[in-house]
């Protein structure tokens, strides 16, 4: 837990191997870059977490639908990476991307969507747009209330953010 070295070290033992099995597009591949990914940003190294990101985006875009839900999760990375970044706008045009293939891919109060809300609520909360925040908290939220028992965690959460 937490030895990103370690991890770094399969993941790309792993990519070197699926790159020497599979095609250059394999969706495969885009499971190995995204892993590396995401080891990238946990570590705090976003533009290396951005480039592998990418890389995982370009093949899922060639290789699936253009509303699959694994582009969606792709969106997510690049939103957070950005979001991370302090590249607010483009952390807001891939979260909204996102959000589009949920709403057309999931039931209007999948709790899925209300991820989707609050990572946009964080960013416009990020920008000082406090309202624009709040309205994507409270649609958060919403769903949150009638997806999840009373007692559940992410509905502290979700109270938090909207009197954040």
């Amino acid at each position: 837990m937490g030895d990103y070295s370690k991890a770094l070290e399969f993941y790309e033992k792993d990519l070197e191997i699926t790159k020497k099995a599979l095609p250059p597009n394999h969706p495969d591949l885009a499971i190995s870059y995204n892993n590396i990914g995401h080891v990238y940003n946990d570590m705090g190294d976003y533009s290396k977490a951005l480039e592998f990101y990418e890389k995982a985006h370009k093949i899922k875009e060639k290789a699936l639908p253009p509303n699959h839900p694994e582009l969606a999760m792709s969106y997510n990375n690049i939103g957070q990476v950005c979001r991370n970044m302090g590249d607010y706008s483009k952390a807001l045009e891939f979260y909204e991307k996102a959000h589009q293939i949920k709403e057309k891919a999931l039931p209007p109060n999948h709790p899925e969507l209300a991820i989707s809300y609050n990572n946009i609520g964080h960013v416009y909360n990020d920008m000082g747009d406090y309202s624009k925040a709040l309205e994507f908290y409270e649609k958060a939220h919403k769903i949150k209330e009638k997806a999840l028992p009373p007692n559940h965690p992410e509905l502290a959460i979700s109270y938090n953010n909207i009197g954040h």
